[in-house]
């Protein structure tokens, strides 16, 4: 059976991805395998190439990256990724969204306070 916490964290994963990758690119152009990397530094965001390219691919055909092919030192060239208007604005309604949800999910997450027995009234009433 499989480990409900790393269940938990990929499912968490999946639905953060996207937004995680924007903010990577808000700071200038990147390549995927680059992209990889970085997730990778946060061992909760390790990804593979395999789920990365075509999440990338989405966000060009939803217009929030553009992309280009640059040259690259050693190998083929390289095709970067950029931000759009689209993905800053994407972003940006993320980020302003995040803080609220997470609040809401620690609230559920929060242990509820266990019944408060006055013991003097119980006592009393035997």
């Amino acid at each position: 059976m499989a480990d409900p916490l790393t269940k938990a964290a990929s499912q968490l994963r999946k639905g953060v991805l996207e937004y995680c990758v924007l903010a990577l690119l808000r700071d200038g152009p990147r390549y995927g395998v680059e992209l990889v990397e970085e997730l990778s530094a946060v061992a909760v965001m390790t990804t593979s190439q395999g789920t990365i390219y075509p999440l990338l691919s989405r966000l060009r055909r939803d217009h929030l990256v553009d992309t280009e092919l640059r040259e690259s030192p050693g190998g083929p060239p390289r095709r970067y990724y950029t931000l759009t208007p689209g993905g800053r604005a994407a972003l940006a309604d993320f980020t302003a969204s995040w803080p609220l949800f997470r609040d809401a999910v620690d609230h559920f997450l929060a242990p509820a306070p266990g019944p408060s027995y006055d013991t003097e009234n119980l006592l009393e009433g035997t």
